[in-house]
């Protein structure tokens, strides 16, 4: 026999056999208003400033690797002295989601926490201004995570694996989750 029509005819009925077993199986499809699928520990959603629980300000103390550090420059934050305290304070946070890639960056170079990327997968804009982010809004998405949140938040970027803890900033090391 040819070995040309031995591998046509094997292929082709491996290709049939393949159809007819999936044509009589259980569809998967996920009903997705009524049915969610569970999401991915370190899944990367919707920006949001993590709010201390302490004091009800945001975490962040306006060092800017965040904005430094980010691929596509989506991040843009103004700062300003406290002339009382002396330190940083953040006067304009702002992100621009359209622009973000979702690659965490932001999330794994804060020293302090301050900026995560949570596990909301629904969100949606009908205008450009809908997904441009200012401090309020990204405030505001913190509080909304937190309170439709059935655990703690641990993101797994405020300790990574394969670093020694005494390299951790060390906000970093007292990390136990929000």
């Amino acid at each position: 026999m040819n070995p040309i029509r031995t591998i046509f005819l094997t292929e082709i009925a491996k290709g049939l056999w393949l159809t007819l077993r999936k044509m009589f199986s259980r569809p998967v499809t996920v009903q997705y208003p009524e049915e969610r699928k569970p999401v991915a520990p370190g899944f990367r959603g919707r920006h949001a400033l993590v709010r201390d629980p302490n004091t009800g300000r945001e975490r962040c103390i306006g060092c800017l690797r965040c904005a430094k550090v980010c691929p596509s420059r989506c991040i843009y934050i103004e700062t300003e002295r406290d002339p009382e305290t002396k330190r940083m304070v953040v006067k304009r946070y702002e992100v621009e989601a359209l622009r973000c890639v979702f690659c965490g960056y932001c999330e794994e170079v804060c020293p302090v926490n301050a900026i995560v990327l949570t596990e909301f997968y629904e969100y949606v804009g009908y205008r450009r201004e809908d997904l441009y982010f200012d401090k309020e809004r990204l405030l505001a998405n913190w509080d909304e995570f937190l309170t439709t949140q059935k655990r703690p938040y641990f993101n797994p970027y405020w300790k990574p694996r394969g670093v020694p803890e005494k390299m951790l900033p060390a906000p970093k090391r007292k990390a136990e989750g929000v």
